[in-house]
């Protein structure tokens, strides 16, 4: 089978190989390592996962599908994640996803019409001591308000945060 996975997915792969004690325990770095190639994880970059790790391609769909952290479907050159946990949600998580879905002309889930912005909701980040937190691709964006949210999502349009 011919991969569509670059030569420094298995760069990174080899890399990793003796800090796990199986190929198995490789799952979630090559998962993370396969979405950094497209962004999101096509069905073939899925089954050269399995491939390279040796086991059956419904293993990896499961743990791909179950993570919140990989995408399954194409998402947007940003992809904004508000935390809508109990923490979150008691200090303006839904009013900070209601003004983002009203900025960006897109409900939850939906990607702007540029491909630009990708807006998702996330059980958890894990910042509940920051609340509300937000993901911006790997960035971690915490005591987030609107001032902060609009702020942040001019600077994207304007070129001003990395991807």
């Amino acid at each position: 089978m011919s991969t569509p996975l670059s030569n420094k997915f298995y760069e990174e792969m080899k890399k990793l190989e003796s800090r796990y004690p199986n190929k198995k325990a490789l799952i979630l770095p090559a998962l993370h390592q396969a979405q950094k190639e497209y962004g999101w994880l096509p069905k073939e970059s899925l089954a050269a996962v399995a491939e390279y790790i040796g086991v059956h391609e419904a293993q990896i769909r499961e743990v791909a599908s179950f993570y919140t952290m990989y995408n399954l479907k194409p998402v947007g050159k940003m992809h904004l994640k508000i935390c809508t946990n109990v923490a979150c949600c008691l200090r303006g998580a839904d009013e900070l996803m209601g003004f983002a879905e009203k900025k960006l002309e897109i409900e939850c889930g939906e990607t702007t019409k540029d491909g630009l912005f990708t807006l998702s909701e996330e059980e958890c980040l894990g910042a509940c001591t920051a609340a509300p937190a937000m993901m911006a691709n790997d960035d971690y964006v915490e005591e987030l308000d609107i001032h902060k949210l609009n702020a942040y999502i001019e600077k994207i349009k304007e070129g001003g945060v990395r991807s």
